[in-house]
């Protein structure tokens, strides 16, 4: 496997090695052993999965107290997929990322503790895969609004019409977000 380190430290892109011929592949999702080998520690206690149509914008997502680092990838279609830094003291406080997920690329994104996660579904539908470590806990999570301005991820929309959620329309501005709820 190849482990990428992103403009922003502690999230990582990976590349699983991928077995496959004319029958389909074969790959590891997940291996523990071989994972920490590489430096990526993590105990997964959750794994999530969703269904989303073309258009569905879903996040800025995150917990705190009870962070959640994220190993997410695609299985079924694509995904414009986006980690924002929200470590108070980072240096990269802010600062995003977004990368094409999808089943042709089998690309992960490990999301440490302390970033806001969301993605922009591009494909007619797209089946989304994440394993989490730590329990998900509405009580704690906070949502940023997908389009702050002083983040300014430029997602892919083309002629695309976001479709959220309640709860993600009623984001928060980052800079509105009390000092305590951020990681």
């Amino acid at each position: 496997m190849k482990i990428q380190e992103t403009s922003i430290p502690d999230l990582l892109l990976i590349e699983p090695q991928v077995f496959g011929d004319e029958r389909g592949f074969f790959m590891e999702g997940w291996n523990t052993e071989k994972y920490a080998n590489e430096g990526l520690k993590a105990d997964f206690v959750q794994d999530n999965l969703s269904s989303s149509q073309k258009g569905v914008l879903r996040g800025l997502h995150y917990q705190n107290p009870q962070g959640q680092g994220k190993l997410v990838s695609v299985l079924n279609g694509t995904v414009f997929d986006v980690a924002v830094d929200i470590r108070a003291n980072s240096a990269t406080f802010g600062k995003w990322e977004g990368f094409i997920l999808s089943e042709e690329n089998k690309k992960q994104l490990y999301i440490p503790e302390g970033f806001a996660h969301g993605f922009l579904v591009l494909s007619e539908k797209a089946l989304f895969f994440y394993k989490c470590t730590k329990f998900y806990a509405p009580q704690y999570e906070t949502t940023i609004i997908w389009n702050d301005p002083s983040i300014g991820i430029e997602w892919p929309l083309n002629d695309i019409k976001p479709i959220l959620s309640d709860k993600d329309k009623k984001g928060q501005l980052l800079a509105n977000i009390n000092k305590t709820k951020l990681a």
